[in-house]
């Protein structure tokens, strides 16, 4: 199982996705000089494509106007999908980011998650959308209803490197191995995403699930006639009704040219 791991950072998202047996790729990392613009990745290779594309534009801390730059990353995104042509994709962001619909990836989830949910005792909220073909199957997830008693975990956290890592659930052992400042460790460390849900969604790619899925697309399991898991289920659905959130379309010919001027 051979997946690309974009804008990686210290990557978690890909060293969870290795302790689930896949092998995982590096693609290119701003913070390391390489630009995704330039980045031509091979087709028919990659089982999947994973990454967590820059976030600031459509956070809600964020200060200053959007820059376009989020957007522009999340094409890039899109662009190496297309080109590498995978069997599905995950793309992990914040609450306030678009849909994103690529052609051939008809079935889409868009996965609102705690990792208090996981295991951890920390609470910030990240979203997943993941697409795959008709073929594939939806990711079912067993959630647990833990409340986290810490705050969540940032990229200008105050608290001591080794308990950030703990609250994320990465070995403080590799801080060691970082080529970064202080400052830099924090900073991949609190954008990183928890080790315990990138595992969960991993097992959730790699072994299905028997069930059917929350009609919310949260990915926790409906029995019966039921179509929602909870009463939040049922408010999101509403909510997603009222106020559905922006989606943006790619298509193979939306790139002409395949790296920046």
């Amino acid at each position: 199982m051979l997946i690309l791991s974009l804008f990686p950072g210290v990557d978690m998202l890909g060293y969870a996705f290795a302790l689930e047996g896949y092998c995982v790729v590096r693609g290119p990392d701003i913070i390391y000089g390489q630009d995704i613009r330039d980045f031509i990745p091979p087709p028919d290779v990659f089982h999947g494509v994973i990454g967590g594309s820059p976030c600031q534009d459509f956070s809600a801390a964020r200060r200053d106007p959007p820059t376009g730059y989020g957007l522009e990353m999340l094409a890039q995104f899109a662009r190496v999908v297309l080109r590498a042509r995978p069997n599905w994709w995950l793309l992990e962001n914040v609450p306030a980011v678009p849909d994103i619909r690529i052609e051939g990836y008809p079935l889409h989830q868009r996965l609102d998650i705690k990792a208090s949910e996981f295991g951890l005792s920390q609470t910030r909220l990240r979203h997943y959308q993941f697409g795959a073909g008709a073929s594939n199957h939806p990711l079912l997830l067993p959630r647990q209803n833990l409340d986290g008693s810490h705050p969540t975990v940032l990229a200008h956290d105050k608290r001591p490197l080794e308990q950030m890592c703990q609250l994320q659930g990465f070995p403080s052992e590799r801080l060691e191995y970082l080529p970064f400042t202080e400052k830099g460790k924090r900073i991949v460390i609190g954008n990183g995403v928890p080790v315990p849900v990138g595992r969960a969604l991993a097992r959730a790619i790699r072994d299905g699930g028997e069930g059917r899925p929350c009609a919310c697309s949260c990915g926790r399991v409906v029995t019966g006639r039921q179509q929602s898991a909870l009463p939040a289920c049922r408010k999101r659905r509403q909510r997603q009704r009222e106020n559905p959130i922006p989606a943006l379309h790619f298509i193979p010919s939306d790139f002409v040219t395949i790296s920046r001027p």
